[in-house]
């Protein structure tokens, strides 16, 4: 059995050398794993030794990753995830005080040389791996005489000190939140990663009212909005008050890649609301844009609601084929609207890098629909009237689709 007293070999160790890693953020990320795998099954069974090597990881990885290219997000993506992990290790393991200054010593070396950086979520969570109120207390004074005396020599530009964070934590650890709220009024600029420390002050209070107003406070140039509205609504939700939380802050705090995917969260964070009234308020809320929309409404089963995006608003042709060719069988009428749609569009020009295949296959599945329907006659002739429509239309469109009717006619 490994004990914290043996010496232990980590293997992840000689791999995280500076400058270990090329430019490719694969080998890298798997590396990051493989470290995670190996400190988890240690602590297991030796809380402190996998702290132990959770610190060692933290302090190398910067250094190995100094020359892979960070531009997709991914490296900075893993390493994030990786703090995650393994903050709690260290947290948790019933380190003696000693052991444990020596592990925030050598990770505030860390932070001051992670110049890339990669490791700067880590103050953060400095409360957190203080562990105790003592210590944290402890830590806080000397961030903050360090701190008050940087803002008030830089005074003609805000510059950057890296115990500003560490600081916050440490006193939120420690309790003392007055202190926290008048650290921030000193500032001369109003930082929302700085400033929801004293949301999160104010909270700890009791005083969700200040909470709210303190937060909204922060808005602002350069701020983050979206933020600041997720932190909004959460007071809100917790205060039993889901009808203001909606109206005031659903749409911007539940931002996702996709307009589904904005749905769905709102959805699921509003469980007594309707999907189609919130589905109806998206559409209000975004002018122009209505036809993004089609994949949350036909999501919801409210598919006359995205016939009407579909058909309103420009769609993707891509998705609009892929629900006909996909419903054909299933719902064939719902096929047959959103097949017209898609070949509409495509008409018109919209879609990015249709082929003709897409409007053979768009054509095809909306025949086949008509076909389960019973409705292939008047089909046929629906998509003959918009090839006769006065407007504007793509050559190798039309030809794709008369070429689909003269199998039929």
């Amino acid at each position: 059995m490994v004990t914290s007293e043996n010496k232990y070999k980590w293997a992840f160790s000689p791999r995280f050398r500076r400058k270990a890693f090329g430019w490719r953020s694969g080998p890298p990320i798997k590396r990051i794993n493989e470290a995670l795998s190996e400190i988890k099954q240690v602590a297991a069974k030796d809380p402190i030794l996998g702290a132990e090597g959770a610190v060692l990881f933290l302090e190398k990885v910067s250094g190995a990753l100094e020359n892979v290219d960070s531009s997709s997000g991914a490296i900075g993506a893993a390493v994030n995830g990786a703090i995650e992990t393994l903050v709690p290790i260290i947290a948790a393991a019933p380190a003696q005080k000693k052991v444990r200054e020596k592990w925030l010593k050598r990770l505030w070396q860390a932070v001051l040389a992670d110049d890339i950086p990669y490791i700067e979520n880590l103050p953060y969570f400095w409360g957190d791996l203080c562990a105790t109120q003592k210590l944290a207390s402890c830590w806080a004074d000397k961030f903050m005489e360090e701190l008050k005396l940087y803002w008030k020599l830089n005074t003609k530009q805000y510059g950057f000190y890296k115990g500003t964070i560490g600081c916050l934590s440490a006193l939120f650890k420690a309790g003392r939140y007055e202190e926290i709220l008048e650290l921030l009024s000193l500032a001369r600029h109003k930082f929302w990663h700085e400033r929801l420390w004293g949301v999160k002050a104010l909270l700890a209070m009791g005083k969700r009212a200040e909470a709210l107003r303190y937060a909204e406070e922060t808005r602002g140039l350069n701020q983050p909005d979206y933020q600041i509205s997720e932190v909004c609504e959460a007071i809100l939700l917790e205060s039993g008050m889901a009808d203001e939380a909606y109206r005031r802050y659903a749409f911007e705090a539940n931002q996702r890649n996709t307009y589904l995917a904005t749905f769905r969260a709102i959805v699921r964070k509003y469980p007594n609301k309707n999907p189609t009234e919130i589905l109806n308020d998206l559409v209000a809320a975004t002018p122009g844009k209505e036809g993004k929309w089609f994949a949350a409404a036909k999501s919801a089963g409210l598919y006359d609601e995205a016939i009407r995006l579909a058909d309103f608003s420009s769609c993707d042709p891509k998705t609009l084929t892929r629900a006909a060719r996909d419903m054909a069988e299933t719902k064939p009428g719902f096929a047959i609207e959103v097949g017209l749609a898609a070949l509409k569009w495509m008409l018109q020009g919209y879609g990015y890098e249709i082929t003709e295949e897409d409007v053979r296959l768009a054509c095809q599945s909306t025949i086949k629909a008509a076909k389960n329907a019973g409705e292939e006659k008047q089909t046929l002739n629906r998509i003959y009237d918009l090839l006769c429509e006065e407007l504007p239309k793509e050559p190798f469109v039309v030809k794709a689709i008369e070429g689909e009717l003269r199998m039929h006619y």
